[in-house]
């Protein structure tokens, strides 16, 4: 066994370190650290958590990539179509990481009631529509069928719905105004609400129904085949720029390609903020954490003034002791990191299951509880880089040691 290694476990398990002067203030350097993680692991799991809610909840209206006409650049509303028969749908084979394409389309109108009226933004959509995210945004009702013949079903939202007055089952009038010549009569459509919808999204969820893209494609005279843009969603957000250079160079010169990133870029500036808090947060809790640590490691080199001694006058060198040290300080951090883990981790988890923790004002959050998440090598990262930062900071006040004297050192009181 190491003979340094095998020293700091005697001191650490002998019975004097437990009831030592410096007990309590080792209590209190493992107490910080342990606070520190539970911090630093909540800042995480929050920070993280509110980033991947609003980036889903985006890219649910607007898949992660679009590919359009380019004559739409300007326009929230499809003006020219694009053609269903491209080499990309329904499937990209030549790039890989794409997880699903669907083709829909954008109309401009009012829902008009006898009390009132809005404006509205009416999305087509078809039996390629992912409706798997809108599940978990659906509060009422059921979500359309649009698999069978044209039908007059719609999803509003909840926003719109209080408006309007507005119930599951209540039908309504619609006025679609036309892009190429807003001088002729809008198009009317009637229709009945199936499902209300509610993903905390207010300023998406104040503009878009979703109907069946079968009318856009009447009221603007296109063919079957033709859709007004389409929608990727990829397997992992981190790579949408590179994948957003790879399908703009895959597909037609007439098409163009955005991401979410760069439509909503003021959002994504705002949710780029948060990496930078949790930073800072991170920072100050080591530094915390270490200097906590630093106080405890010179008290129990004071308290091992004779030990340091004696271990000299036998022979050893002054590197070999303040391994001693680094050892019992490990020891220490260790400690500190596995109960801040199992407090911390075990209070995300009772957050992802029970969402304890509400937002006072959920429109600034665009959700109304506070969602985390984490992972296994997010974790580990954390603790790694913990204890390394740790351990570098009682490099220095390790460097004591050298400075004692074998004489004095046994003769300390």
């Amino acid at each position: 066994m190491n003979l340094e290694f095998f020293i700091a476990k005697r001191l650490v398990t002998a019975k004097e370190h437990k009831i030592s002067i410096s007990a309590p203030i080792i209590k209190i350097a493992i107490a910080a650290i342990a606070l520190g993680v539970i911090m630093m692991l909540v800042a995480i799991a929050t920070g993280v958590g509110l980033k991947h809610k609003i980036r889903e909840k985006i890219a649910a209206f607007n898949g992660h990539i679009q590919i359009y006409n380019y004559d739409n650049n300007n326009s929230d509303v499809s003006v020219v179509p694009v053609s269903l028969e491209q080499e990309f749908y329904p499937e990209f084979k030549d790039i890989s990481g794409i997880q699903h394409i669907q083709g829909v389309a954008t109309k401009a109108g009012i829902i008009r009631t006898e009390e009132t009226f809005e404006g509205i933004i009416a999305k087509g959509v078809g039996n390629d529509f992912n409706w798997e995210v809108f599940k978990e945004f659906l509060i009422d009702g059921r979500l359309p069928d649009y698999t069978e013949d044209l039908n007059d079903e719609v999803l509003i939202s909840q926003v719109l719905a209080n408006r309007l007055n507005f119930k599951t089952g209540d039908t309504f009038i619609s006025i679609f105004f036309k892009e190429d010549d807003e001088s002729k009569m809008p198009n009317q459509r009637k229709f009945t609400i199936t499902g209300i919808y509610d993903s905390g999204f207010e300023e998406l969820d104040a503009s878009y129904i979703f109907i069946d893209i079968r009318h856009i494609r009447h009221m603007n005279k296109w063919a079957d085949n033709e859709v007004g843009n389409f929608e990727i969603f990829l397997d992992n957000f981190d790579d949408m720029e590179i994948k957003a250079k790879e399908i703009y160079g895959k597909t037609l010169s007439d098409l163009d390609t955005q991401t979410i990133q760069g439509k909503y870029f003021r959002i994504f500036e705002w949710i780029g903020l948060f990496d930078l808090n949790i930073a800072i947060i991170i920072g100050i809790m080591i530094i915390v954490g270490g200097f906590n640590m630093i106080t405890a490691l010179l008290v129990l080199i004071l308290e091992r003034t004779q030990m340091i001694g004696i271990l000299k006058a036998l022979g050893s060198s002054n590197w070999s002791i303040r391994k001693i040290f680094l050892y019992n300080a490990s020891y220490l951090i260790g400690v500190g990191l596995l109960l801040g883990n199992v407090i911390g981790l075990g209070f995300i988890g009772l957050q992802y299951k029970f969402r304890l923790l509400k937002f006072p004002n959920p429109k600034e959050y665009y959700i109304d509880y506070v969602p985390v998440y984490i992972d296994v090598w997010m974790v580990l990262a954390l603790n790694i880089g913990v204890l390394f930062l740790c351990l570098l900071m009682l490099l220095i006040p390790s460097y004591v040691i050298t400075k004692i004297s074998p004489v004095k050192a046994i003769k300390f009181e």
